[in-house]
Order: structure tokens, then sequence, then C-alpha cells
């Protein structure tokens, strides 16, 4: 492979990765920070690692490489230590009589490279792989992370008491470089990740961090215990907290431009046992599905969903624990409604997402903003659509029953388990029968499932899958016998999915339609299961039954159904 005659920063133009603007503030920066422009681009999110390296390892002329092609045993090199390809990010490959094969993050570093060859009296030949990569390869290799091979010190735990810290030396630690590059990358490995969460948990000998990708938490590797305080009083300057309060819970938001996107972070503390516990939500604006044909709706579920949502006035509700998609379900049907003749209003907390054309509003309950309180408020604003972020209590409860009597097409969330549940949870809330029947369109209950990987699925024939399912195939009901004796599919696992057999989500439904019988069980007052008994009679499909559609379609697992519709 021959290097480019061009400049790096002239391919990445030409071919779109970086618009002339960000080009001219990175060399602005580099001329302050004398560091090397591919860097820079990185570490300031103007472009992602995936869309910089296959146009670096063009302009080199160096071959770049999988993690798949890199080696898990350990090869000694005479003249190179483990703590100085740590440190470096280097990882030997090949070694031959004259040669020596690396795998590096940065082959443009001539320094290193010549370094090396004088160390080993050999000719190097550079590969450029991802960071994370050649880190976790060398983690494999020489039983260390990198990220604490290049930390001084014995690894034993040692932090301060509350008393001991003060707020200048929490300062002073959170702006070292490399608390700085370890909360940047650990950002950034969770976006490449596709995870929605990062938790960073203290404990008495360890510091635990965790990624939640579709839907599940997997353990990521954790630097040393004593660096915790640094590292959250790094997010909590990010988030512009206070950094010398610990003993109560702080929220706050991070806004920031990563992998060439705009990104923004919900961000959580907690006092624990043995120190702050911090969540970060990942809120990518451009992640979010406003199509509701590609939320995993069957197309029958859809056809009536769509019928609902375009109906002048009434309530219509979505149901399901937390983390089932129902902001998601509403805002893609705020999409699908939205238009130059309608006014939508909405009353979130937090707005996740910002919708074109909608009025956003954020609660503010320290300052008599509630959701009551603003509900009042939109009413008087003329709004065709009031969108509410979840009914809590019996007063926005009336309220949104009220607006929806009064002309307004409104939607908002309930924590139940189904759908029927909802009708009786607003029943209990006070709101009379009457105007409940006179004012609910429809409820959709909704759960979130894991889709097979495409890039590692396979068949399963029905005998593993009894075995799978165990006692409850043969105990009768709870898997159908079509799918239990016929073929399935799982995912092997593969690089792609990071071996789970798992990549993306998609959502199970079950819709009920407040039709004349539903009405009239509703003005009886009858009970949530009187409800959805009359609704299966009257054609809805339930949760599981969906969810076995899924399987049937080869889209997820009979596993990952009983997960999410276990209660």
């Amino acid at each position: 492979m021959e290097p480019q005659t061009k400049s790096l920063e002239e391919i990445l133009v030409e071919r779109g990765r970086v618009s002339p603007e960000d080009l001219r503030k990175v060399r602005r920066l580099q001329q302050e920070r004398g560091e090397r422009i591919e860097r820079l681009l990185l570490d300031l999110g103007f472009v992602s690692e995936d869309d910089l390296l296959p146009v670096y390892s063009e302009h080199l002329g160096v071959p770049l490489v999988p993690r798949k092609e890199l080696p898990d045993d350990a090869i000694e090199v005479p003249g190179l230590n483990v703590k100085f390809l740590r440190h470096a990010k280097i990882l030997p490959v090949a070694l031959g009589e004259d040669t020596l094969t690396v795998a590096m993050a940065d082959p443009g570093d001539r320094d290193a490279l010549h370094g090396i060859s004088v160390v080993t009296g050999r000719e190097v030949k550079p590969l450029l792989a991802k960071e994370k990569d050649v880190t976790e390869a060398l983690e494999v290799c020489y039983g260390e992370t990198a990220a604490e091979g290049a930390e001084d010190g014995d690894g034993l735990v040692e932090f301060l008491s509350e008393d001991e810290e003060d707020v200048d030396h929490l300062r002073d630690l959170a702006s070292e470089a490399p608390v700085i590059r370890f909360v940047n990358v650990l950002i950034n490995r969770a976006v490449e990740s596709r995870a929605s969460d990062i938790h960073i948990e203290p404990f008495e000998n360890e510091l635990k961090v965790r990624y939640r990708i579709d839907g599940v938490l997997h353990d990521v590797d954790a630097p040393q215990r004593r660096l915790q305080a640094a590292i959250v009083s790094r997010i909590k300057i990010m988030a512009k907290l206070n950094i010398a309060e610990r003993r109560l819970p702080q929220d706050g938001r991070i806004k920031l431009r990563m992998m060439g996107k705009e990104i923004d972070l919900r961000v959580s503390t907690l006092p624990t046992l043995y120190g702050e516990s911090v969540v970060l939500r990942i809120l990518d604006r451009g992640s979010i599905v406003l199509n509701l044909q590609k939320l995993g709706f069957p197309a029958d579920t859809r056809g009536e969903w769509e019928d609902l949502i375009v109906k002048p006035y009434g309530m219509i509700l979505v149901t399901g624990p937390t983390g089932s998609g129902k902001t998601t379900t509403l805002y893609g049907s705020l999409n699908k409604v939205n238009s130059p003749d309608k006014k939508i209003v909405t009353i979130e907390d937090p707005v996740e997402y910002q919708l074109d054309g909608v009025n956003q509003i954020h609660v503010k309950p320290q300052i008599g903003l509630t959701f009551a309180n603003g509900l009042r408020s939109i009413v008087r604003q003329d709004p065709d659509v009031i969108m509410i972020g979840e009914i809590r209590d019996a007063e926005t409860a009336e309220i949104a029953v009220q607006a929806a009597l009064t002309g307004h097409l409104v939607f908002s969330t309930l924590h139940t388990n189904d759908a029927a549940g909802a009708v009786a949870r607003l029943l209990e809330m006070g709101i009379e029968d009457y105007l409940l029947a006179s004012s609910l369109l429809g409820v959709l209950a909704q759960r979130l499932v894991r889709n097979i990987c495409p890039d590692c699925r396979r068949e399963v024939q029905g005998v593993a899958t009894q075995r799978d399912v165990g006692r409850n195939v043969s105990s009768g009901g709870l898997v159908p016998e079509s799918i239990a004796l016929g073929t399935t599919y799982e995912g092997a696992g593969c690089e792609a999915c990071s071996q789970t057999g798992f990549r993306g989500r998609s959502g199970i439904y079950e819709l009920l339609l407040v039709d004349d019988p539903v009405r009239n069980l509703i003005l009886k007052r009858a009970s949530a299961d009187v409800i959805r008994e009359k609704a299966i009679e009257c054609g809805m499909r339930i949760l599981r039954d969906d969810g076995w559609l899924k399987v049937s379609e080869g889209t997820t697992t009979v596993s990952e159904i009983i997960r999410v519709t276990r209660d």
C-alpha cells in the first residue's frame, strides 16, 4: 500500500469527513497545543474513529487491521519492556530475523518507530488498529489493562476520607490530562458500543464501570480505585455540578460533540457507602427513530395506531416500565402528526430529544413548574396536540382528561404492566368512569426485545428451544407448540455484536382500542382482568403473542420474549 501524496486534512475534506470550518478550528488549536491533527480531530469529536482510520490508513500507506487479526499470545521482543508497550499503545504482532511487525494506534509516530528500530535492531513494519483494539489485545497478552499499566503505583487501595479531601485538590486531580483523557475515552467507547447508559460504581476494593447495551449491563475495563475521586470530579465539572457536595444526590447535563455528532448526557450522582455512584444517560439526537415503521410495529397494529393518532381529540396512553421505549413511540407519533396547521406542545421531565416544530417544556418542580401547573398553562396556549411526559398523580390525570374532552388530542404515559391496567390505574386515581369512557381512545402497552445479530444468526431446531425453555414447555401454555417444536433462530456471537448474539432492539406491542364493549366495562368500573379478556375477545393481541410473531419471523429469541414479558 503506497502512501498518499495529499495531506490527511485535504483527503478528509474532499471526502466530506470534516468540514473546512471544523478543520480551521482544529488548526488554530494545533498551533496552541502542538498536537497532531488526527489526534485533535478525534479528541474534539469532529470525526469518528470509524471515519478517520480508513482514510489515515490510505494516507500513510499502512494496512488497517481489525481486532480479530491481532494476536492473543504475548510475543517477547528483546529490548522492549511491557511498560513501554502499554504506555505507547504498541502491540508486537510478528517477530522475524530482521523485521518486527507492530500494531499501533498511531503509525504516524515516527519517533516511536525509530526508537523501536534502534532498540531491537530490526526494521519495524507498522500496522494501524483502533486504540481500544490495541489496549484490549495488550491486556489479553500481558495480563493487565493498558490503563492500569500506564499508571504508576502498587495498585493498593488508597483513597481519602471526605474530611481529608478539599475542593482545590479535587479540581486539580480532575484537570490532569490522564483523567480528562480517560473520561473522554469512556464516553467515546460507550457511544461506539451503542450504550444507552454508563454506570461508574465504587466498591470497597474496586471501581466498577458498566455499559448498558440493548437494555443489559456489561462490565468494561475500569481504572484503579484510587482514581475514583478524580474521575467523578471531572464528570461533575463537565456537568456544572458542585464538586464539594458529596453527601447529596445531584443531577446535571453535559453537551458534547463526539464522533462527528451532537451528544447529550444526563448525569446523576448518588452518595453510596464507598463514594459517589455516577450514571450517565447517553442521548444521541441522531439515533432516535422517529419513523413508526422502524420501531417494530406489526403491520396491523401500526395501521390501527396510525388511525388512532390522527383523531381530532381524545386521550391516548402508552404504558410499560422504565426503559421500554414509551418516549420514543410518543416522539414517533408526534412526528407523524406534526404539520404546519397543528400546534403541538409537550411537557416532559426531562426533555430528552428536541423535535422540530414542537414547543417543548421541561418541568422544574423546585420553582413550581409541575406537570399539573404546566398543563394548565399549556391548555391556555390553544394547542391542537398535547404530550404529557407521564401522568404521575390524580391532579395531572384530571387535567389531561379535561383537555381531551375539550377538543385536544392528548398523549401521555403510565407505568403499568399491560394496557388494561392503565384503565384501572386511572379509575383508582379518582377519574370518574363516565369521563374516562368518553375521553380515552386507546392504550398501547410495549416492551423492548433485543434483536438477533444479523451477522451471526443461525437456526435452532425445536429440540434445542425446548431444552432452553425447560419445564415451562412441557407444563403447557408458555410457548406455542409451533414455536417450541419448529425452527427458530439465535445469535452465535461475533465481533459485530461483542459476542452477545444481539444487536439493536425493537418493540413488542399490545394495543387496547376503547370501543363500545370496552367503554361499557369502564362505565361498570370492571377490573383490569375483565377488560383484558373482553379486548382479547374483540381481537387484541397481547404482548407475549406479539413476541411470538417476532420469534417466528427470526427477529428475536424465545428466551428474550420470556425475559421481557415475565410479569
